[in-house]
């Protein structure tokens, strides 16, 4: 779950960070990537050199380069609340990179500017004047420069933050109890491919990384993955003269020393002594003709393939002939 914060100066945007940081989601701020912009050339993190900074960053690398900096910080085992979006290419960064939505926290300007001024900060606007002409100048600008009119109306949802402490905290929690109910699962489909597509990093074959799991009843009975034999060399090693060859795809097949991992994952299944009756096998790749003899012969009911192989017409031929049920599973 990634919860972006927008919306004017002084509006409670800290304030709803920090309250959400109590309820273990881990924070980030695009100002903070312009902070250390900053500090890299020396300079005072002002609010002037905050936007000038800004803005000269968008110019150089692109509108979304702060979002995609923050964005190759998360990952999809924990939530994030992201502070300070104010460019609308940010917004559609942040979509793009998962389940996210965007708060926008809004407040009366004669109360933002009393919180300014009670605050204290050295660069902040002394009067409501200056106050009002540094509020037009972040709302909008070129397509490079804040833009927070575009970015509000790429909102979610709003909070009026015009009250207490205790109402911008029960507003918060209401509103993202509702937003983290709507966060998907993967299914039970994705969920055993994906443990695949893992099982695969750990091949030691150097042309291509292929893993298989045996699943019944929702709960993995088997592994395997592609490579030389237990106690040989391994491939990456030097331990298979086809792949260490290069040879040309579907030569020399009768030189390769790798076991293919719908191959291991049913001889493990046997060195331990688990049946594979009716169980599904999930394979980043389709089965070759020698996996799918074994597959048939080991009772396995389904096949459940990501990659087509190209030289799987027999081994689909006989998968019919037997009565395996076999589907493509796209990646996610």
């Amino acid at each position: 779950m990634l919860i972006g914060l927008t919306g004017p100066n002084a509006s409670g945007k800290g304030a709803v960070a920090d309250h959400l940081r109590t309820k273990s989601f881990d924070y980030h701020s695009l100002s903070d990537v312009i902070r250390n912009e900053i500090r890299s050339r020396g300079d005072e993190p002002t609010r002037e050199n905050l936007i000038e900074t800004g803005n000269d960053l968008r110019r150089r690398f692109g509108s979304s380069i702060l979002a995609e900096r923050i964005l190759a910080s998360t990952d999809d085992t924990r939530h994030f609340v992201i502070d300070s979006i104010r460019h609308p290419a940010e917004v559609e960064t942040l979509r793009a990179g998962g389940h996210f939505r965007l708060i926008s926290i809004q407040a009366d300007p004669q109360l933002r500017f009393r919180r300014i001024r009670e605050r204290g900060r050295e660069a902040d606007p002394e009067t409501y004047e200056d106050f009002q002409v540094l509020e037009q100048r972040e709302a909008k600008g070129d397509p490079t420069s804040q833009n927070l009119i575009q970015v509000e109306k790429l909102s979610d949802h709003a909070i009026e933050n015009n009250g207490t402490l205790a109402e911008l905290h029960e507003s918060v929690d209401t509103l993202v109890v509702q937003f983290l109910r709507e966060v998907p699962r993967p299914t039970w489909d994705q969920y055993f491919m994906d443990i695949a597509r893992v099982a695969a990093s750990r091949s030691n074959c150097i042309k291509r990384k292929v893993a298989a799991i045996i699943v019944r009843d929702k709960r993995i009975i088997s592994t395997g993955y592609n490579g030389t034999p237990r106690g040989t060399r391994n491939c990456n090693e030097g331990g298979c003269p086809r792949c260490n060859s290069l040879a040309p795809s579907g030569t020399a097949l009768a030189e390769c020393f790798c076991s293919h991992g719908e191959e291991n994952a049913i001889v493990q299944a046997a060195y331990h002594g688990v049946p594979l009756t009716n169980a599904t096998i999930y394979s980043t790749f389709a089965p070759c003709l020698l996996c799918a003899k074994m597959i048939i012969n080991s009772g396995i009911g389904e096949v459940v393939y990501n990659m087509e192989y190209p030289l799987n017409d027999s081994a689909f031929k006989l998968f019919d002939e037997a009565g395996i049920k076999t589907r493509r599973l796209e990646a996610s």
